[in-house]
């Protein structure tokens, strides 16, 4: 229990945290919202480790670390991705993943 909030109920709002991004990442069609979802599902499990790390290990502090590792590559994911997303719209004039999947090199 972490300061009057049970285990479970943690991990409640992670696994509706993850299922989200990943229905957006299924059902979705917009680059940048896929996006977000990538990022939903990378915030779910860094509220993973970092609660079973409260409870298996209340001393030491390995999932804090490799939660801001995550955190860290996402940041760097990201930019790429908007890079990305960003000349493929300078190409297009559009970010639905249909027309970019029938886009000519």
């Amino acid at each position: 229990m972490i300061e009057g909030i049970p285990m479970t109920h943690v991990l409640i709002v992670s696994a509706f945290m993850f299922f989200a991004g990943i229905c957006g990442f299924i059902i979705r069609r917009n680059m940048i919202t896929i996006l977000m979802s990538i990022e939903l599902i990378l915030n779910a499990v860094n509220i993973n480790l970092v609660v079973f790390n409260k409870y298996l290990y209340p001393d030491q502090l390995q999932g804090q670390f490799f939660a801001l590792f995550v955190v860290g590559i996402a940041a760097a994911e990201a930019s790429v991705a908007i890079a990305l997303i960003i000349n493929i719209y300078r190409r297009l004039n559009s970010i639905n993943v249909e027309q970019v999947n029938e886009m000519k090199y």
